[in-house]
């Protein structure tokens, strides 16, 4: 009997927490009458900055601060555990494959362990998994396995977002032919960012089909706003002209777009949500781990075109060829 769950994902990011919501989506559907924790190294997300999703999930407070980075954390969980007074899990679900935080983590009573770090090795009762490249694929084939279930991912609805954030997306975007733009990162020391010309290039030339830029840069990042619009001042920054800030404005506003452009970054995961029409272009990061994965989810990786990580190797026709061939929006 499965009563007690807890997720433990040690990324940091929103797009980190977004890219596994499918699978714990899945697993709450699945036991709808358990109670599911979640703890990770930073914040949870899903009851802050991505709260108006509306997907809560409790947090397992610690009050150990980046949990599972440190070996030393292994020796105090003990007193943590039971100065805080935690109850045996029924089923622990590790989202991450570092063998120092899956040591550390396994220390939290439980029944059930589920881990794909050193394929599945961790995990107790033991399990072989036909390894693919998505996390979520991996875990919920080991869960399927031990549960003796048969689960299939289940994606987030957006009608759970309230109709405020749909309103407001009409009103920002009332008209058609609009195309979204994503194009800073969240993590600073990986240079995925694709180049300010190509952006400028690829707007004038979408500019020809009718197209309308918009770019979805967040309120605080005013210097990088003025500068786009100096040099494409047709162009959109719905966020700047709302009262709403919320990830789940990015998610509304996606659907009134035509197709969206992007870098591998948060953004891309809010976008994805939406399962619209999506360009993803990757350069140093993993595409197979992090491109979103549906039907008109597209991916333009320069590791594969050209044998490079740099990014900017990946020029405006690429992507152009990717809007006219597979999404057919530039006929």
């Amino acid at each position: 009997m499965i009563n007690r769950v807890l997720f433990y994902n040690s990324g940091g990011g929103i797009g980190d927490a977004l890219q596994i919501l499918p699978l714990i989506n899945t697993i709450k559907n699945e036991f709808k009458n358990a109670d599911f924790y979640y703890i990770c190294a930073h914040e949870n997300h899903f009851n802050l900055s991505l709260k108006d999703l509306n997907f809560s999930i409790k947090t397992l407070n610690l009050d150990i601060k980046y949990f599972g980075f440190r070996w030393w954390h292994f020796l105090i969980l003990k007193s943590k555990i039971k100065k805080k007074k935690i109850e045996k899990f029924d089923l622990i679900v590790d989202l991450q494959s570092k063998i120092r935080n899956t040591l550390i983590l396994k220390r939290l009573p439980h029944n059930i362990f589920i881990s794909s770090c050193f394929n599945f090795k961790f995990s107790k009762p033991s399990v072989i998994v036909k390894k693919v490249s998505k996390v979520n694929d991996n875990i919920l084939q080991a869960i399927n396995n031990i549960l003796k279930i048969n689960c299939n991912l289940i994606d987030y609805n957006i009608n759970n977002i309230e109709k405020k954030f749909f309103s407001e997306s009409e009103r920002l975007l009332p008209k058609k032919n609009y195309v979204g733009l994503s194009i800073t990162q969240g993590n600073v020391y990986r240079k995925k960012e694709w180049p300010l010309k190509n952006i400028v290039e690829l707007c004038d030339k979408l500019k020809k089909y009718n197209k309308i830029p918009v770019f979805f840069i967040e309120k605080n990042n005013n210097q990088l706003k003025n500068k786009i619009q100096k040099l494409v001042p047709y162009s959109f920054f719905p966020e700047h002209e709302s009262n709403l800030s919320s990830p789940a404005l990015v998610v509304c506003l996606a659907k009134r777009l035509d197709f969206a452009i992007t870098i591998d970054n948060g953004v891309m995961h809010m976008l994805s949500l939406a399962k619209i029409p999506l360009i993803s272009l990757f350069g140093p990061t993993d595409a197979e781990k992090f491109a979103p994965k549906y039907k008109k989810s597209i991916i333009i990786d320069s590791k594969k075109i050209y044998k490079t990580e740099n990014i900017s190797a990946i020029t405006v026709e690429d992507v152009l060829e990717a809007a006219k061939q597979h999404l057919n929006f530039l006929d």
